[in-house]
Protein backbone atom coordinates (compact mmCIF):
# COMPACT_ATOMS: atom_id res chain seq x y z
CA UNK A 1 0.00 0.00 0.00
CA UNK A 2 1.51 3.57 -0.81
CA UNK A 3 1.43 5.74 1.62
CA UNK A 4 1.63 9.57 1.62
CA UNK A 5 4.23 11.67 2.77
CA UNK A 6 4.58 13.33 5.98
CA UNK A 7 5.00 16.68 4.61
CA UNK A 8 2.04 16.33 2.62
CA UNK A 9 -0.01 15.20 5.41
CA UNK A 10 0.96 18.25 7.56
CA UNK A 11 0.72 20.70 4.58
CA UNK A 12 -3.43 19.19 4.63
CA UNK A 13 -3.74 19.52 7.88
CA UNK A 14 -2.76 23.38 8.12
CA UNK A 15 -4.79 24.30 5.07
CA UNK A 16 -7.72 22.61 6.75
CA UNK A 17 -7.35 24.40 9.75
CA UNK A 18 -6.64 27.65 8.31
CA UNK A 19 -10.28 27.68 6.43
CA UNK A 20 -11.08 26.81 10.16
CA UNK A 21 -10.14 29.63 11.53
CA UNK A 22 -11.54 32.04 9.48
CA UNK A 23 -15.31 30.15 8.54
CA UNK A 24 -15.45 30.74 12.49
CA UNK A 25 -14.31 34.26 12.34
CA UNK A 26 -16.37 34.96 9.25
CA UNK A 27 -19.63 33.48 10.92
CA UNK A 28 -18.72 35.64 14.97
CA UNK A 29 -18.66 38.69 12.14
CA UNK A 30 -22.20 38.08 10.12
CA UNK A 31 -24.07 36.94 13.18
CA UNK A 32 -22.84 40.65 14.85
CA UNK A 33 -23.37 42.72 12.32
CA UNK A 34 -26.94 41.35 11.58
CA UNK A 35 -28.23 40.72 14.92
CA UNK A 36 -26.83 44.46 16.43
CA UNK A 37 -28.48 45.68 13.66
CA UNK A 38 -32.22 44.39 13.65
CA UNK A 39 -32.30 45.20 17.06
CA UNK A 40 -31.15 48.84 16.70
CA UNK A 41 -33.95 48.79 13.89
CA UNK A 42 -36.51 47.26 16.06
CA UNK A 43 -35.46 49.96 18.83
CA UNK A 44 -35.94 52.72 16.83
CA UNK A 45 -39.64 51.18 15.79
CA UNK A 46 -40.98 50.95 19.11
CA UNK A 47 -39.75 54.28 19.89
CA UNK A 48 -42.73 57.50 20.56
CA UNK A 49 -42.93 59.45 17.61
CA UNK A 50 -43.51 62.71 20.49
CA UNK A 51 -39.96 61.87 22.20
CA UNK A 52 -37.82 63.52 19.10
CA UNK A 53 -34.87 63.94 20.91
CA UNK A 54 -34.19 60.00 22.16
CA UNK A 55 -35.62 59.71 18.07
CA UNK A 56 -32.70 61.70 17.20
CA UNK A 57 -30.26 59.84 19.60
CA UNK A 58 -31.28 56.10 18.36
CA UNK A 59 -30.95 57.83 15.05
CA UNK A 60 -27.34 58.16 15.80
CA UNK A 61 -26.54 55.14 17.14
CA UNK A 62 -28.43 53.61 14.15
CA UNK A 63 -25.95 55.57 12.14
CA UNK A 64 -22.75 54.67 14.10
CA UNK A 65 -23.58 51.04 13.91
CA UNK A 66 -23.47 50.84 10.03
CA UNK A 67 -20.34 52.17 10.40
CA UNK A 68 -19.52 49.60 12.68
CA UNK A 69 -20.94 46.67 10.12
CA UNK A 70 -18.43 48.32 7.25
CA UNK A 71 -15.34 48.02 9.79
CA UNK A 72 -16.74 44.62 10.28
CA UNK A 73 -17.32 44.32 6.29
CA UNK A 74 -13.57 45.52 6.26
CA UNK A 75 -12.41 42.95 8.80
CA UNK A 76 -13.56 40.48 7.08
CA UNK A 77 -12.03 41.21 3.89
CA UNK A 78 -8.52 41.04 5.63
CA UNK A 79 -9.71 37.55 7.02
CA UNK A 80 -10.17 36.40 3.70
CA UNK A 81 -6.45 37.77 2.39
CA UNK A 82 -5.09 35.93 5.60
CA UNK A 83 -6.09 32.70 4.27
CA UNK A 84 -4.42 33.56 1.04
CA UNK A 85 -1.46 34.33 3.44
CA UNK A 86 -1.32 31.11 5.34
CA UNK A 87 -1.58 29.04 1.76
CA UNK A 88 1.24 31.07 0.36
CA UNK A 89 3.47 31.59 3.51
CA UNK A 90 2.70 29.21 6.11
CA UNK A 91 6.34 27.76 7.16
CA UNK A 92 5.02 24.46 9.06
CA UNK A 93 7.11 25.81 12.29
CA UNK A 94 5.35 24.96 15.89
CA UNK A 95 5.35 28.93 16.37
CA UNK A 96 2.94 29.10 13.60
CA UNK A 97 0.86 26.04 14.42
CA UNK A 98 0.74 27.30 17.65
CA UNK A 99 -0.70 31.13 16.50
CA UNK A 100 -3.04 29.09 14.63
CA UNK A 101 -4.67 27.56 18.04
CA UNK A 102 -4.74 30.33 20.00
CA UNK A 103 -6.26 32.29 16.77
CA UNK A 104 -8.95 29.16 17.35
CA UNK A 105 -9.20 29.55 20.75
CA UNK A 106 -9.71 32.94 20.94
CA UNK A 107 -12.74 32.71 18.53
CA UNK A 108 -14.61 30.32 19.73
CA UNK A 109 -14.37 32.03 23.38
CA UNK A 110 -16.20 34.92 21.28
CA UNK A 111 -18.69 32.53 20.16
CA UNK A 112 -19.14 31.50 23.70
CA UNK A 113 -18.01 27.47 22.51
CA UNK A 114 -15.81 27.60 25.26
CA UNK A 115 -15.86 28.71 29.12
CA UNK A 116 -14.65 32.53 29.64
CA UNK A 117 -12.39 32.87 32.46
CA UNK A 118 -10.40 36.04 33.32
CA UNK A 119 -9.48 39.27 34.89
CA UNK A 120 -12.15 42.02 33.38
CA UNK A 121 -15.43 44.08 34.37
CA UNK A 122 -18.50 43.91 35.79
CA UNK A 123 -20.79 46.88 34.79
CA UNK A 124 -24.05 47.18 36.57
CA UNK A 125 -27.19 48.79 35.08
CA UNK A 126 -29.72 50.00 37.49
CA UNK A 127 -33.29 51.38 36.80
CA UNK A 128 -33.74 55.12 38.78
CA UNK A 129 -35.89 55.67 41.43
CA UNK A 130 -39.67 56.29 40.65
CA UNK A 131 -40.11 60.02 40.24
CA UNK A 132 -43.61 60.74 40.24
CA UNK A 133 -43.53 64.02 37.70
CA UNK A 134 -42.20 61.78 35.32
CA UNK A 135 -45.11 61.51 32.81
CA UNK A 136 -43.30 58.46 31.24
CA UNK A 137 -42.11 55.80 32.97
CA UNK A 138 -39.75 54.60 30.41
CA UNK A 139 -37.72 58.00 31.29
CA UNK A 140 -36.32 55.72 34.49
CA UNK A 141 -36.29 52.40 33.30
CA UNK A 142 -33.01 50.68 31.71
CA UNK A 143 -33.83 49.28 27.76
CA UNK A 144 -32.14 47.19 25.52
CA UNK A 145 -30.52 50.54 23.83
CA UNK A 146 -28.69 51.29 27.06
CA UNK A 147 -27.78 47.49 27.12
CA UNK A 148 -26.70 47.33 23.38
CA UNK A 149 -24.59 50.76 24.20
CA UNK A 150 -22.43 49.04 26.91
CA UNK A 151 -21.88 45.83 24.87
CA UNK A 152 -21.02 47.64 21.61
CA UNK A 153 -18.38 49.32 23.84
CA UNK A 154 -16.87 46.30 25.84
CA UNK A 155 -16.65 44.63 21.89
CA UNK A 156 -14.89 47.55 20.44
CA UNK A 157 -12.35 47.72 23.38
CA UNK A 158 -11.35 44.18 23.36
CA UNK A 159 -13.51 41.74 25.53
CA UNK A 160 -13.05 38.34 24.90
CA UNK A 161 -16.65 36.98 26.62
CA UNK A 162 -19.78 38.35 28.13
CA UNK A 163 -22.48 37.27 30.31
CA UNK A 164 -25.08 39.29 31.04
CA UNK A 165 -27.02 38.45 34.73
CA UNK A 166 -25.03 34.89 34.58
CA UNK A 167 -26.54 34.39 30.51
CA UNK A 168 -23.17 33.76 28.35
CA UNK A 169 -23.95 35.85 25.36
CA UNK A 170 -23.02 34.19 21.97
CA UNK A 171 -22.55 35.78 18.25
CA UNK A 172 -26.60 35.75 17.83
CA UNK A 173 -27.89 36.59 21.20
CA UNK A 174 -31.10 38.52 20.40
CA UNK A 175 -32.14 41.28 23.65
CA UNK A 176 -35.35 42.70 23.40
CA UNK A 177 -37.00 45.09 25.85
CA UNK A 178 -40.47 44.18 27.84
CA UNK A 179 -41.50 47.23 29.82
CA UNK A 180 -38.89 46.41 33.53
CA UNK A 181 -37.81 43.24 32.05
CA UNK A 182 -35.31 42.70 29.57
CA UNK A 183 -35.27 39.22 27.52
CA UNK A 184 -32.33 37.41 26.26
CA UNK A 185 -32.34 34.47 24.32
CA UNK A 186 -35.81 34.02 24.95
CA UNK A 187 -34.77 33.66 29.27
CA UNK A 188 -36.35 36.78 31.06
CA UNK A 189 -34.60 39.13 33.75
CA UNK A 190 -35.29 41.82 35.56
CA UNK A 191 -33.04 45.28 36.39
CA UNK A 192 -30.76 45.40 38.04
CA UNK A 193 -28.60 44.25 35.09
CA UNK A 194 -24.79 42.94 35.72
CA UNK A 195 -23.04 42.89 32.18
CA UNK A 196 -19.57 40.88 32.91
CA UNK A 197 -16.78 40.99 30.33
CA UNK A 198 -13.55 38.99 30.42
CA UNK A 199 -10.51 41.31 29.17
CA UNK A 200 -8.26 43.89 30.19
CA UNK A 201 -9.56 45.91 32.98
CA UNK A 202 -7.85 49.29 32.20
CA UNK A 203 -9.01 49.03 28.61
CA UNK A 204 -12.43 47.99 28.91
CA UNK A 205 -13.17 50.82 31.78
CA UNK A 206 -10.95 53.31 30.08
CA UNK A 207 -13.49 52.41 26.49
CA UNK A 208 -16.53 53.27 29.04
CA UNK A 209 -15.87 55.99 30.73
CA UNK A 210 -14.36 58.38 27.78
CA UNK A 211 -15.47 61.84 28.06
CA UNK A 212 -18.95 62.07 26.28
CA UNK A 213 -18.89 58.47 25.94
CA UNK A 214 -20.99 55.56 27.32
CA UNK A 215 -20.95 56.39 30.90
CA UNK A 216 -21.66 60.12 30.02
CA UNK A 217 -24.60 58.92 27.90
CA UNK A 218 -26.44 56.36 30.53
CA UNK A 219 -26.12 59.04 33.37
CA UNK A 220 -27.76 61.50 31.15
CA UNK A 221 -30.38 59.18 30.59
CA UNK A 222 -30.79 58.76 34.03
CA UNK A 223 -29.21 54.98 34.31
CA UNK A 224 -27.56 54.45 37.51
CA UNK A 225 -24.74 52.84 36.47
CA UNK A 226 -21.52 51.12 38.07
CA UNK A 227 -18.30 50.45 36.73
CA UNK A 228 -16.40 47.98 39.09
CA UNK A 229 -13.03 45.63 37.54
CA UNK A 230 -13.18 42.17 38.31
CA UNK A 231 -10.15 40.14 39.29
CA UNK A 232 -11.64 36.35 38.66
CA UNK A 233 -14.43 36.11 36.32
CA UNK A 234 -16.09 32.41 35.31
CA UNK A 235 -18.48 31.66 32.45
CA UNK A 236 -20.43 29.08 31.52
CA UNK A 237 -19.48 27.90 27.80
CA UNK A 238 -23.44 28.59 25.90
CA UNK A 239 -25.21 25.39 25.78
CA UNK A 240 -27.30 23.58 22.68
CA UNK A 241 -26.26 23.89 19.30
CA UNK A 242 -26.25 27.22 18.71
Amino acid sequence: MTKQPANKKRHSFKHQFAFLVVSIALGFLFAYAYNTAKTKDHTMTETSSSDFEKKEQLREDLIAQQERNKELEEEKLLLQQKIKDYEQDFSGSKEGYKGLVKQADDLRLLLGKIPGRGSGVTVTLQDAEYDPKSVNPNDYIVHESHVFKVLNELKISGAQAIAINGHRLKANSYIKCNGPVITIDDDQFPAPFVIEAVGNPKVLSAGLTLAGGVFDQLIDDNIIVTIDGSKQLVMPAVQGNS
